[in-house]
């Protein structure tokens, strides 16, 4: 038996007057989905614990088996260990965004934080305008670490796990009451905007009609993880699929082998072939039993507040991955569970992650059900399955 989840970042979501009261997975043309709901179970599961923050940190580790009241230690750290960063046991981690905040004539402090990825910047500019701000800023107690796009990392040798607001979670709003407390992380800040904000870069970007990339955001710090091994929990041998830090940085806290698929970027372009032909090449050529396939676009689009996006992310996916991966499983005659979900909502409304339960679809090719229900929130809300603790969805998934 082989194992794949799908999982759509932020994919879940709540009725949007433009399409037509739908949901953007309800509204989206899914034709691969629809057929699977056909022979699936669908059902709600609750992947962010009560009383922790709905992050695509604590929902994944949740998804992938690991309870996050029991392994989640922040979420920079994670990412910190997909770059290769050698934590030691008093270094914090805080992810390092290069944000975009409106540039009228007033005091840093109120400012407005227009866009948390800069209209989602290359990596390759990203890295020269965070060594322009590194090169003064960087010392033997604070250490910079490129990412990937907007996404970067900054280690705080002996520091503390101060609180730090996501940039997601402000979006359009005075930032005054959002900054760091900590007075050097505040001042770093304030400086990486004078840096930034007349760099050439930042100058070209404009003239093309993109965000500028002008000001580092600090947030998500926490210490190094302790995640135990995944093949040992489940004895199985896995592969991440992913172009964000978070996620390979999970994968490699717990033995999970992280694939890489150029042109995997995070974005609504990403190469969604690529990463559907790794991961059946990782389950029917190189041994691996399980493919955890993630896709980051229905959260940025859900982040930028546009439906429209989200929809077509959610097709993209449906088209260009879930469809091929079924074919080539299919026609390998091996038996496979395929199960595709959510991380958390991330409503366009609200622009940022919420708690709330997500549908899942769990489909087994060797024992097919029949149905006549859709995969969306409504009717995977009325089909009375529930899972009310996330971590135990991939025990469910490997003894079902």
């Amino acid at each position: 038996m082989k194992y794949i989840v799908m999982l759509g970042d932020g994919m879940a979501d709540e009725p949007v007057e433009s399409l037509d009261g739908k949901t953007p997975l309800e509204y989206a043309e899914t034709q691969a989905l629809d057929a699977l709901a056909k022979i699936s179970e669908i059902g709600m599961v609750q992947t962010i614990p009560e009383g922790m923050a709905p992050g695509s940190d604590t929902a994944n580790l949740s998804v992938i088996g690991y309870d996050p009241k029991v392994y989640y230690t922040g979420r920079s750290p994670l990412e910190a260990l997909s770059i290769g960063v050698n934590m030691s046991a008093e270094d914090v981690a805080l992810r390092c965004n290069i944000v975009t905040l409106s540039e009228e004539d007033v005091p840093y402090e109120k400012r407005t934080i227009i866009d948390h990825s800069a209209s989602e910047i290359s990596t390759e500019d990203a890295r020269i305008l965070l060594q322009a701000v590194t090169e003064e800023l960087e010392d033997e107690v604070y250490h910079f670490y490129t990412g990937t796009s907007y996404r970067h990392c900054l280690i705080w040798s002996k520091g503390q796990v101060v609180p730090l607001t996501p940039p997601h979670d402000v979006l359009g709003q005075t930032i005054t009451h959002y900054l760091p407390g900590d007075e050097k992380l505040l001042q770093m800040q304030k400086r990486s905007y004078e840096i930034l904000k007349d760099h050439p870069i930042n100058v070209k970007r404009k003239s093309e009609g993109l965000n500028p990339a002008n000001s580092f955001w600090f947030w998500g710090a926490g210490t190094r993880p302790a995640l135990s091994s995944f093949s040992e929990k489940y004895h199985k041998k896995g592969v991440m699929i992913s172009a964000v830090d978070l996620l390979k940085g999970i994968a490699v806290g717990t033995g999970i082998t992280n694939i890489k698929v150029e042109g995997a970027n995070g974005g609504l372009d990403t190469n969604y072939e690529g990463k559907a032909q790794a991961a059946v090449n990782a389950l029917l050529k190189d041994g691996y039993d399980f493919a955890y396939i993630h896709l980051e676009a229905p959260d940025e689009m859900g982040h930028q507040g546009s439906a429209d996006r989200k929809v077509e992310a959610i097709h993209r996916m449906d088209t260009r991955i879930l469809a091929p991966v079924r074919a080539q499983m299919d026609a390998s005659g091996e038996d496979y569970r395929l199960l595709v979900l959510p991380d958390h909502p991330t409503p366009v409304r609200l622009r940022t992650h919420v708690s709330d339960p997500v549908p899942y679809l769990l489909y087994d090719s060797s024992s097919p059900e029949e149905h006549v229900w859709h995969y969306n929130e409504k009717e995977a809300e009325t089909s009375g399955n529930k899972v009310n603790q996330g971590h135990e969805l991939m025990g469910y998934l490997f003894s079902r």
